[in-house]
């Protein structure tokens, strides 16, 4: 039997860390949704991220960003993977701990640069040098990271499954989210 989820997970990081693709894997582990935050938006928006930044501004899109966030945790619990920046402004941060729980998967640098340094859909590093672009924010980002209820820590090679059961191990520490089922006997 699956473990039952109770409240939604905040996957929570920088960019190339793995918040898709693990956050698919773990709510397939625990046989619930997944919903990408990003994805949600430009459904909303008939836009992507990057048309969004470069049209209305990055303060627009995290307003934006912060409202669907909050319409998010309120519902269902599921598996909520969310932009590099979403978990930076402190009434995101409130919402998620008192009605959700986030899970920073923290990456290094190099592991964050081998993901996201062919890939052209990232409008914040469309700069000279993304790599030290990458760098900076990284450096910037992670005081607010580190406030994550459970930090789990991901590697290059790392897959995403393993990384994923990371995630499990460290939610069952939490009862309150994750409420681990018996088996039944044979």
């Amino acid at each position: 039997m699956k473990p039952r989820l109770h409240k939604t997970v905040m996957m929570v990081g920088m960019m190339g860390a793995g918040k898709s693709a693990v956050g698919k894997e773990l709510a397939h582990v625990l046989g619930v949704p997944f919903v990408d935050s990003d994805a949600e938006i430009e459904r909303a928006a008939n836009a992507t991220i990057a048309e969004i930044f470069s049209r209305d501004g990055e303060a627009f899109f995290r307003d934006k960003e912060a409202r669907v966030i909050a319409r998010l945790i309120e519902g269902e619990p599921c598996v909520l993977s969310v932009g590099g920046g979403a978990f930076l402004r402190a009434d995101t941060r409130e919402k998620v701990s008192e009605l959700g729980v986030s899970v920073w998967l923290k990456a290094d640098l190099d592991t964050l640069w081998s993901r996201v340094k062919r890939k052209d859909t990232r409008p914040l590093l469309r700069t000279p040098n993304p790599r030290q672009t990458l760098a900076d924010l990284m450096r910037a980002r992670e005081p607010s990271y580190a406030q994550a209820d459970l930090i789990v820590a991901t590697t290059a090679d790392y897959a995403i499954e393993t990384t994923a059961l990371k995630v499990v191990e460290a939610l069952a520490e939490r009862p309150d989210v994750l409420e681990k089922l018996e088996s039944p006997p044979a």
